[in-house]
């Protein structure tokens, strides 16, 4: 069997609060921060249960990533994301000085580490952000995809009467 690396056992992690977020019936995103070597904060989709546009997986792991190191500058950490963040993540990430985000998949409709623009490597801000993409890209990748099949299916069984 083949042995994870770092990257790729965080990811795993990652994918697993994914996974949760799926069964709260959201979008299933996970998100793990890691400061010397341990996972500090941990944080999945909670849009729909939360009932509030800022629930995503980033934003709950930066917020419990501050509280745990005591300061809003995350200086020495690393992300994990399932999904390339959105622009509002983005910039949580770039505000929260966040030097490095491992991405497990591109999000090419909102993503903004690359896909539609990269905020993380604005010369002009005063921090930019070191990326990795596709860590356990295609597992990631599944993930969104079987959901949103899922809920297309759902819709359309409404929609038929089915439900």
């Amino acid at each position: 069997m083949k042995k994870l690396s770092n990257d790729e056992g965080y990811m795993k992690q990652a994918i697993r609060l994914a996974k949760k977020a799926e069964g709260n019936g959201d979008v299933p995103i996970g998100c793990v921060i890691v400061h010397d070597g341990r996972v500090i904060a941990r944080g999945y989709n909670r849009r729909n249960i939360d009932k509030t546009t800022l629930a995503h997986a980033e934003l709950m792991a930066i917020k419990k990533a501050s509280k745990v190191l005591g300061d809003w500058r995350l200086e020495d950490c690393v992300m994990y994301v399932t999904l390339e963040p959105c622009q509002m993540c983005a910039g949580a990430i770039v505000q929260a000085r966040i030097p490095k985000v491992v991405i497990g998949c591109m999000n090419p409709k909102a993503g903004c580490a690359g896909s539609i623009l990269n905020l993380f490597d604005v010369a002009r801000f005063n921090h930019q952000v070191e990326t990795v993409r596709g860590v356990l890209e295609d597992e990631c990748s599944e993930l969104m995809k079987d959901f949103f099949a899922k809920l297309r299916e759902q819709k359309k069984r409404q929609i038929s009467g089915q439900a």
